[in-house]
């Protein structure tokens, strides 16, 4: 998985910057350290996304056992009332 969100990143940084250059009328691969960062920076910012949909499934995960565990409490353990 960490591989693909990478390859993904680092095409969706080359094809952004691609894409700028393209609508600035420049040649597509006018300053290639430019194609680089953006490779790095896209790759970077998937794979923290990826990082954070887990930990956000853990975090809602954690909710909903809390919110279950306080209905059964609430509607099931207080029969004698």
């Amino acid at each position: 998985m960490p591989a693909t969100a990478t390859v993904i990143g680092a095409v969706l940084g080359l094809g952004t910057q691609m894409y700028s250059n393209a609508l600035r009328k420049l040649p597509y691969m006018r300053h290639p350290w430019e194609h680089v960062l953006g490779m790095g920076l896209g790759a970077i910012f998937v794979n923290q996304l990826v990082k954070y949909d887990e930990k956000l499934k853990e975090d809602l995960d954690k909710m909903l056992d809390k919110a279950k565990a306080a209905n059964e409490r609430r509607y099931f353990d207080d029969e004698d009332d």
